[in-house]
């Protein structure tokens, strides 16, 4: 029996390879004879840098970067053996790493982003995996090139302010000071939103309102980003406002695809890729996935609906494991996922579900029982 466990991460418990290794001990005890490989999943959100450097035998490295308002932050990163570096952007320009009431998108900044992947190019680095969700920016990912050193002037020829204040001010881009080795670079950016750049579907509208952008602020910061992607196109040729994504993270995947000639792939899609998952479940008989719950959100293109998918296209069965069990979980049947399975054994606090003891124990419990059935 061959058996591929990939499990996005219960979060505030266990880790992806944690969750896929409770599933392994499990099944292993219900038949020892059995092939079990273990592979990280992630959706290219919060959680991915972890998922991928564990599970692929990478480092992970700490670098002290501009935060989002201008605070030195710790962020972290991996590095896989291949020296493929693995990034979220929340690291350093984060949503979380604003205290609450003191957003600010006029001055947030994505420089520290920026940083990290200086710091990545450094230790040899030149392809990138970067997660762009849960920003707390609306810069149009101008803080970030300029820490790659890229220009943004003002008609004076001096630097225009960071954040969304500044783009309304920019007249010239240059890109003299940049850095030598971005040209050796392929960048692969994990974004699940389809938003463009500028309008009433763009970043200001949809995104700014919880990044602190007024009702009445909008307008004026919108045009901001329109005249910002004029200069774009005066500096360098391309019209990436329309593109899906391009208003992902205030603008970020618009300055990926425009500056650093950016792959923009929905985050389930470039993990499954990166990990090498749809060979391993070539051949296998039972794919193991899951989450910490599961709902009507997971058949909509979440983590485990995306190897779903995958295994379904392969000929293998797909059982799901999670902490709860949403009313409307059904639809994930309809998804490829043929059966799911609560691991909660008894009534237990939320605090005690999360233990990450309990959750391993739960977790490997349920695997072993569903394997025994299945063996029999």
């Amino acid at each position: 029996m061959r058996v591929v466990a990939v499990l996005d991460s219960f979060k505030g418990s266990l880790s992806s390879i944690e969750a896929g290794n409770a599933v392994k001990e499990g099944i292993l005890r219900a038949d020892s004879t059995a092939e079990v490989i273990v592979r990280p999943l992630a959706d290219g959100g919060e959680g991915t840098v972890r998922a991928l450097t564990e599970g692929l035998g990478g480092e992970f490295v700490t670098v002290r970067v501009t935060g989002p308002l201008g605070e030195p932050v710790e962020a972290v990163y991996g590095i896989l053996p291949d020296k493929t570096a693995v990034m979220e952007m929340a690291e350093a320009a984060g949503i979380t790493l604003v205290k609450q009431g003191e957003a600010n998108p006029h001055r947030a900044s994505t420089f520290g982003v920026g940083e990290m992947i200086l710091d990545a190019l450094e230790k040899g680095c030149r392809r990138f995996l970067i997660g762009i969700g849960g920003s707390a920016t609306n810069d149009g990912g101008t803080g970030m090139l300029r820490a790659l050193g890229f220009a943004f002037l003002d008609e004076a020829g001096n630097p225009v302010p960071d954040g969304a204040e500044g783009l309304a001010r920019i007249q010239k881009i240059e890109d003299k000071n940049s850095s030598a080795p971005l040209r050796e670079c392929y960048f692969e950016v994990a974004c699940d939103v389809q938003n463009p750049l500028c309008g009433i579907n763009g970043a200001t509208y949809i995104y700014g309102p919880q990044k602190g952008v007024k009702e009445q602020e909008k307008e004026c910061l919108d045009q901001a980003m329109a005249h910002y992607a004029d200069q774009t196109d005066a500096y360098n040729g391309t019209d990436y406002r329309e593109a899906a994504g391009a208003g992902a993270a205030g603008g970020l995947g618009f300055a990926f695809l425009s500056y650093l000639h950016a792959t923009l792939r929905p985050g389930v899609e470039l993990i499954i890729e990166a990990t090498g998952l749809e060979e391993a479940i070539r051949g296998a008989d039972y794919v193991i996935t899951g989450e910490g719950r599961l709902d009507a959100q997971t058949a909509m293109g979440k983590a485990p609906a995306g190897v779903a998918a995958l295994a379904q296209r392969h000929g293998a069965r797909v059982i799901a494991l999670a902490g709860s069990i949403a009313p409307d979980a059904g639809k994930c049947n309809r998804q490829g996922i043929d059966a799911y399975f609560s691991i909660l054994p008894a009534i237990m606090t939320i605090e005690q579900a999360m233990n990450p003891a309990t959750a391993k124990s739960n977790i490997t419990t349920t695997a072993e029982q569903i394997f025994r059935l299945l063996k029999s």
